[in-house]
């Protein structure tokens, strides 16, 4: 890829529903995720309402130090938003995103920031923490960058911002994309990362958990045909069961328990061919975040001299599993089909 064929912040900014301006974030994906307060409103009642996605049988309470949690459209989602999202109480909330288009941006190998002052929702402006320009200012040279376009291109972190900001209008965050690398750079990035959020967190009298922490955005399995992912048959019941059985297993191999960057590596080479992360073993679209996420919050307690977090996974949604949510009259529509033969799987933990 040339210079030239790089998408321009023009071209991106009219890919919008709602485009960004200059000092504040605009809104990606207008249709799968609220754009009014009407429809915030409404989808956040509905998303309490049963049937529950399917559960692990842990309960957590609020407080948490970081959570996993899925980015899809709210009318087949929310109701995962609603059992993972507001266990987190912190004020200031880093957020780990993924970063579909990094192929397209032609950015590997470092931690891409916004540069915005605030990021619009339905329920009005999100500041983004001057922590931000902080942590960047810590870390060595290439390792993070700042890119508008690639933000406004990007909808992995906007759902679940406008959900947090509904429950908690105090929010403000820092959010990262996060595009492909290999396992020892992402724990190099998270070293640096952890150390200078410890470091952060030290001169502000802040606790993790209490005032900051860490939400780390992911889907789980894409499943169908049209993904390139059917190991289990074209679609159906039977390969809907085993695409779950398989994410099941796999939050708890690595999401379970004492954080340690094992599991982390686990996860990745599980996901991905480690020798060509560009390659999907499976097609978790978070196979990056969820990876530097975990290294993160392990390397940031780590820094500050605590205990490594325990992962709890909580739940498993998949997009065919509840019936929709009633948001259409609101404005809120699935932006992808949901059914047997193209579906995708929402996972859910925390870790305290």
């Amino acid at each position: 890829m040339t210079i030239a064929t790089l998408p321009t912040l023009e071209e991106t900014r009219r890919a919008m529903g709602i485009p960004s301006t200059d000092e504040v974030r605009g809104q990606r994906d207008a249709v799968g995720y609220a754009a009014t307060p009407e429809g915030m409103r409404k989808a956040w009642q509905l998303s309490a309402e049963p049937p529950m996605p399917e559960a692990f049988g842990a309960e957590v309470a609020p407080g948490v130090l970081g959570v996993i949690g899925p980015h899809d459209d709210y009318i087949c989602t929310a109701r995962v938003y609603r059992r993972v999202f507001p266990l987190v109480t912190a004020r200031t909330v880093i957020l780990v995103g993924v970063f579909h288009g990094y192929r397209r941006f032609g950015i590997r190998d470092r931690l891409v920031l916004d540069p915005y002052r605030a990021w619009r929702s339905p329920d009005g402006e999100i500041p983004v923490s001057s922590l931000r320009d902080q942590l960047a200012a810590a870390l060595p040279a290439g390792m993070a960058m700042k890119d508008a376009a690639a933000h406004d291109s990007e909808h992995s972190l906007e759902g679940i911002a406008y959900f947090m900001r509904h429950a908690r209008p105090e929010l403000e965050i820092v959010p990262i994309l996060v595009p492909a690398a290999s396992f020892e750079r992402f724990e190099a990035m998270a070293h640096a990362l952890g150390a200078a959020l410890a470091a952060s967190i030290g001169a502000r009298d802040w606790r993790l958990g209490r005032d900051v922490a860490i939400v780390i955005s992911t889907d789980g399995t894409h499943y169908g045909e049209d993904f390139a992912y059917a190991p289990y048959g074209a679609g159906g019941v039977a390969a809907l069961e085993k695409a779950r059985a398989h994410d099941r297993e796999l939050m708890r191999e690595t999401m379970s328990g004492p954080l340690h960057a094992a599991a982390a590596r686990r996860f990745l080479e599980t996901v991905v061919d480690p020798a060509d992360p560009d390659r999907y073993r499976v097609t978790w679209c978070g196979r990056f975040s969820v990876t530097f996420g975990m290294l993160l919050l392990e390397a940031a307690a780590r820094s500050l001299g605590l205990p490594p977090p325990r992962g709890i996974p909580l739940a498993l949604g998949v997009s065919v599993d509840t019936p929709e949510l009633a948001l259409r009259d609101c404005g809120i529509a699935p932006t992808a089909a949901a059914n047997l033969y193209h579906f995708v799987t929402h996972p859910a933990a925390a870790f305290v």
